[in-house]
């Protein structure tokens, strides 16, 4: 689901405006419904009450007890090396502690006192060893069938309508995470309260697929779909690494898989390697588009032995990626290899990525929608800037337009095929960076990567149709005129530089910009979405609008008011600029 730009609003009143426009996500308050309530007995009770229980599987490293999890912070002592596990990523460490030699005793000690949390999310402090291991008995053992629903849980806030003995609501209770949902079931467990879950609510896969539910049936169903439609991993190791052969089979093959760490012999080549990718096909055959393009073919196999699962890769010209890798992690969409000698593959699965590039799918891609040039480095100097606003757009017969002062300037475009790839040559009069031959190294879809020499451009799809936020946006800009009436560089307020300006954003994607004296400055402005929402404004050279080329953060907007942030590198703010509407 969309990200709204209602949130990062903060005036009441937009709000109310944004309430009234999105009602699909309005939670309805449950009449009085006798088949709504939930029974002390009933199934669906029972159900909600399994998926709201802790699931203590993800520290089984450190406690071997899946009804069970230790409260962080905890020291341990692992095989002689004292360290303090903090956060979960820490159980990372402790299987590499126990994964760097096969031959060893790995043994994990647990410094107490500790705090335990217990399936049913109660607080108890353990002050040894002995008393834990009463409680680690009462759990069931290795991936041994438990109550615990862990493949499907309740997207939070949810609420529940509570009524009184004449079936009258008295009360509205709001649930915001695990514990309070199975605390607040107990209660109906035992009869202590008589309620019904207000619909709809948002069920979360274990994929991150979301469904939204509307009735108690539904819920019932789905949840039962669910429960048991991925693996738990209640093993006492850390991560996924237990899968049969058949099921690393089909989970291999769902997708592509994009590398993002490489690493052989100790010396790392995640530069050589990154976002290289790699499609597994069912006869054992893989293929790999590298970034140039080229497709190689070579042969994958699996087999499971005392050392894990492993996954041998064979290629006859690319010896780094052939060796037979241990598959020592797996979470949803990533998967670990790993081998002695400082050998290891981190790959994140893209089902987007295309690994048979043809003439037709580039050119049938790049003329779905607009595309706003991210970066451009040519001959040393970075010259993003200078299209800021100008987004392109590829027709069909080798048609290409860039918006120029909410004109579009045509120009001609030409897919080739060498030995090397697909290359893209663009020629637009007055726009000698993008006259190269580019070589296509990366393309998924909103992205395409391209090269030559030292030179390189990436292209980012932008497709406004459709997009709520940007569309608001959009109307905002365009009605009425705006003027600066905040410009701060640093520390140094600079307001006063902008006085007396008006500045008219047109529909078609042009800046009027109307001086005192009554003189014209040309812009052009670009809202459009990356990892949050974005203003980009090119005014050209002329000051003191040339510092405003840019491409803006929105921190906030509503009909009259915009506020803009420059961010560094370390997500500091820089520069803020605000605008608002003129009377």
């Amino acid at each position: 689901m969309k990200t709204k730009i209602s949130k990062l609003l903060l005036l009441p009143f937009f709000a109310l405006l944004m309430f009234t426009s999105c009602q699909e996500e309005v939670v309805d308050i449950t009449p009085p419904n006798e088949t709504e309530a939930l029974s002390a007995n009933s199934t669906l009770t029972a159900l909600m009450s399994s998926t709201s229980t802790m699931d203590g599987s993800k520290d089984n490293i450190i406690d071997n007890a899946s009804c069970l999890s230790i409260e962080l912070p905890v020291t341990v002592v692992v095989n002689g090396l004292e360290i303090i596990i903090d956060s979960e990523e820490d159980y990372k460490v402790i299987e590499a502690i126990f994964n760097e030699f096969e031959e060893d005793d790995d043994r994990l000690e647990i410094i107490f006192p500790i705090t335990i949390i217990t399936e049913n999310h109660d607080d108890i402090v353990i002050n040894n060893a002995n008393e834990l291991k009463e409680f680690v008995k009462e759990c069931k053992g290795e991936n041994e069938d438990d109550d615990d629903i862990e493949c499907i849980d309740f997207k939070y806030p949810i609420s529940f309508s509570v009524y009184d003995a004449n079936f009258q609501v008295i009360d509205v209770i709001t649930v915001e995470n695990d514990r309070e949902l199975h605390k607040f079931i107990k209660r109906v467990k035992e009869g202590d309260v008589f309620a019904s879950l207000n619909f709809p609510v948002t069920m979360v896969l274990a994929d991150g697929t979301e469904i939204v539910v509307n009735n108690n049936e539904e819920l019932e169903n789905i949840i039962n779909e669910a429960k048991d439609a991925c693996d738990e991993d209640d093993d006492n190791d850390y991560g996924d690494d237990d899968f049969t052969k058949e099921r690393l089979d089909e989970y291999l093959q769902v997708c592509p898989w994009v590398v993002h760490e490489f690493k052989r012999n100790n010396q790392d080549n995640t530069a050589e390697y990154k976002e290289y990718a790699l499609n597994f096909k069912e006869d054992g055959v893989v293929k790999m588009r590298a970034r140039n393009g080229d497709v190689l073919t070579g042969t994958w196999s699996t087999r499971v032995t005392d050392r894990g699962a492993l996954l041998k890769l064979e290629f006859e010209t690319l010896a780094d990626f052939t060796l037979e890798w241990i598959v020592y992690d797996i979470e949803y969409g990533k998967i670990k290899l790993y081998e002695e000698g400082g050998n290891r593959i981190i790959m994140k699965k893209n089902c987007d990525v295309v690994i048979d590039i043809t003439k037709e799918r580039i050119e049938n891609y790049l003329q779905e929608c607009l595309w706003r040039v991210a970066r451009l480095h040519v001959e040393g100097s970075d010259n993003e800037k200078d299209y800021i606003g100008t987004p392109l757009k590829f027709f069909a017969n080798n048609v290409v337009k860039i918006r120029l002062n909410g004109e579009f300037l045509e120009g001609t475009y030409e897919i080739s095929e060498y030995n090397a790839g697909f290359v893209l040559q663009i020629n637009l009069d007055g726009r000698p960076d993008l006259k190269l031959e580019w070589l296509i190294t990366f393309l998924e879809p909103g992205l395409i990567k391209l090269e030559n020499a030292n030179n390189a451009m990436v292209l980012k799809r932008h497709c406004p149709d459709g997009d709520e936020d940007i569309n608001y946006i959009g109307d905002v800009l365009v009605t009425g005129e705006w003027e600066v009436a905040l410009y701060k560089d640093g520390d140094v307020n600079k307001t006063e530089e902008f006085f007396m300006y008006t500045i008219d954003f047109l529909e078609s994607g042009y800046i009027k910009v109307t001086d005192p004296n009554n003189g014209i400055i040309d812009g052009n402005w670009l809202a459009y979405r990356n990892d949050g929402l974005f203003l980009g404004m090119h005014y050209g050279i002329e000051a003191p609008f040339d510092v405003l080329n840019h491409r803006w953060k929105i921190k906030e907007i509503t009909p009259n008011r915009i506020e803009l942030k420059d961010l560094s590198s370390t997500g500091e703010i820089e520069r803020i600029l605000v605008l608002e509407k003129k009377e």
